[in-house]
């Protein structure tokens, strides 16, 4: 892979989170557009960075998969930021939830698995978009 292809990736990275991130924002939510940019691009450089050092260290003993533990326990943290609790309820779970996802579609872009990557940003809009069509529906008609 040349410096090139892993930048590509991280374009491709940015372009799959800020596609959820713009539906976020167009709901007023509290992580929107740049917020889930970043997520998408640190959760794939990351990815780049054990990847490439696997490879690069082969004769060593390492574990690549460790650095995707902790980029999930971060983003744990920061979509925990993103809940909140009140008297009326708990809100900005699924603020949490699309973080969590673009981490992992960032991931997916990060080991090359674009397909993957892009089918579930597209299944990610129709849960967070036409799902929430279909939520006020139902309501209203409660």
């Amino acid at each position: 892979m040349t410096e090139f292809d892993l930048l590509f990736r991280l374009i491709l990275a940015i372009v799959f989170g800020g596609a959820i991130g713009m539906e976020r924002q167009r709901g007023h939510k509290p992580a929107g557009l740049r917020t889930h940019m970043l997520v998408s691009l640190g959760s794939c450089l990351f990815t780049l960075l054990s990847f490439m050092a696997y490879v690069d260290l082969i004769d060593f003993y390492m574990d690549p998969t460790r650095i995707a533990a902790g980029v999930v326990t971060g983003i744990g943290f920061l979509g925990a930021g993103a809940i909140i609790q009140s008297k009326r309820g708990v809100i900005g779970l699924t603020t949490a939830a699309s973080i969590w996802v673009v981490a992992a579609i960032g991931m997916s872009v990060g080991y090359g698995l674009f397909i993957l990557a892009g089918g579930t940003t597209i299944l990610a809009l129709i849960v967070l978009y036409v799902l929430e069509k279909f939520e006020k529906n139902v309501e209203s008609e409660d």
